[in-house]
């Protein structure tokens, strides 16, 4: 009986054993992966610096105070049901629409148009620990990273003091003076799992609030002309129009501002690239309004996993979807890919670089998707875009290094999402690309080998200190290679 139990026990150790040691030789085998990716991405990215090139970035600028969601809002009772609203104007409405992007994973922005709300809800959130404030926006958070990287960048904001004080060396402010105190909004962080009541965030990421009237009205596009005409940039970036979604703008005045930004587009040479910033759009006259008046001038889009298959459904049904997948399957956006870039890239022969027309036009050439797991970005050869390989690679590495908040990459705080390989379509028969280690960033040519697309992994940080502002770091380090 005795000498029984003794084998029992020796089994159990050697279970053990054998256990612990299959885990650790499967972490070793990750790390390997991982090392051996980490490596060549870094190898592309040494073998293409930036050159000398001249970037002018719109619209507006704002200081962003970033707080903490569970510090907050987690001691509020969360709503009984998560609901959408188009703008805030109670604490209830905007616990209802929190919790139903909180619960996503959805990046989101929403207008309080209740000044005081707003007031007390920010006297809050910059009394709690850990509470900062930052630059932010979409054009100076791409002109810092641009400028960063090595270009000279005229940016369209009004020369506010901390404007004046955080944007790096290479970047001038062209706008009219500020002191910037209405041009304030609150960042509302949460982790990947984060809990409060019955909701789950599924990933992290942000939820932002403002008060703001200045820049939702695009204020600098005007003052912003003379320097721009003399400037004549290598590339001309638009953003932060999202800020106008859900605005309440007097009749006429959206579209006005949508054909102002159009106006300077046109006053720009034809040897000037135009790349369009997307974001969050959930008003579906904005949109129709952007379908209408910036897109057709555009030559490059960068947008991510939500702004996707909102802009498909728009160009395809006409309207707008609130949510969708966070970490989507590669097949699924390149086709939502491939339509945006047919319907946008048009069927011309001519120079895809230059005007389509007397009217200004231009084809869509350049389309950059970021997501969660992987960098996607598909050109039109022949179309001045050059790079693409290390453009997607030098933009997987950036998503890490931004929401890691180090320049240097720790394989100890990442991984890696995507699988052992992708199906290049949804459609029956599409092909097969296995992922490579050595080799971790898939490039190919489609439609008579005139359009390349690259895919490129992203080493996922697993420490986030950073969610707000990823995307606009991502797609300026992807442009940056390619101007």
């Amino acid at each position: 009986m005795a000498k029984g139990k003794v084998l029992s026990v020796c089994s159990l150790v050697i279970l053990f054993l054998a256990i612990w040691f299959s885990r650790d030789d499967g972490h070793s085998v990750l790390q390997e992966r991982l090392q051996e990716v980490l490596k060549a991405m870094l190898e592309v990215e040494q073998q293409h610096p930036v050159g000398k090139v001249r970037i002018a970035v719109g619209y507006g600028a704002c200081r962003d105070v970033f707080v903490q969601g569970g510090q907050l809002l987690g001691p509020l009772a969360p709503p009984s049901a998560a609901a959408h609203h188009t703008r805030i104007t109670s604490l209830k409405d905007l616990k209802e629409v929190y919790a139903f992007f909180f619960a996503a994973g959805s990046a989101a922005e929403r207008y309080v148009s209740n000044e005081t709300l707003f007031t007390e809800i920010l006297e809050a959130a910059e009394s709690l620990p850990g509470a900062y404030s930052a630059v932010g926006g979409n054009a100076p958070v791409m002109a810092s990273r641009f400028a960063k990287e090595g270009a000279q960048v005229l940016l369209a904001a009004k020369r506010s003091p901390y404007i004046l004080k955080d944007m790096p060396p290479g970047v001038v402010v062209g706008g009219a003076e500020t002191d910037g105190t209405r041009d304030i909004h609150l960042i509302i962080e949460y982790k990947a799992g984060d809990t409060w009541g019955p909701y789950l965030s599924p990933r992290a990421n942000r939820f932002i609030i403002h008060s703001d009237s200045s820049n939702p009205t695009l204020s600098t596009v005007e003052t912003f002309a003379e320097q721009l005409a003399t400037f004549r940039p290598h590339l001309f970036v638009v953003g932060g129009l999202q800020m106008m979604d859900n605005f309440p703008f007097t009749p006429g005045m959206m579209e006005a501002r949508l054909k102002a930004v159009k106006e300077q587009i046109l006053t720009l040479p034809a040897s000037s690239r135009i790349h369009f910033e997307m974001a969050s759009f959930t008003d579906e006259a904005l949109l129709h309004g952007l379908v209408e008046n910036i897109l057709p001038y555009t030559d490059s889009l960068g947008m991510n996993e939500q702004e996707l298959p909102n802009l498909y459904n728009m160009l395809r049904y006409g309207n707008v979807t609130l949510v969708s997948d966070f970490n989507p399957r590669v097949a699924v956006v390149l086709d939502q890919m491939r339509h945006v870039f047919n319907h946008l890239g048009g069927d011309s022969t001519s120079d895809s670089n230059r005007s389509s027309s007397s009217s200004g036009r231009r084809r869509l050439t350049r389309l950059h998707l970021h997501t969660l797991a992987f960098q996607a970005i598909m050109v039109r050869k022949g179309a001045r875009w050059p790079n693409t390989l290390a453009a997607a690679t030098k933009a997987a590495l950036t998503a890490n290094r931004h929401v890691c908040g180090n320049a240097e990459i720790s394989l100890d705080h990442a991984r890696m999402l995507m699988d052992e390989g992708f199906t290049l379509s949804e459609a029956a028969g599409a092909g097969r690309i296995m992922f490579d280690n050595q080799r971790p960033v898939a490039c190919w040519t489609e439609d008579g080998g005139m359009v390349e697309v690259c895919i490129a992994p992203v080493l996922v940080c697993t420490t986030v200190r950073h969610t707000a502002g990823g995307g606009d770091n991502i797609s300026a380090a992807g442009l940056i290679l390619q101007v």
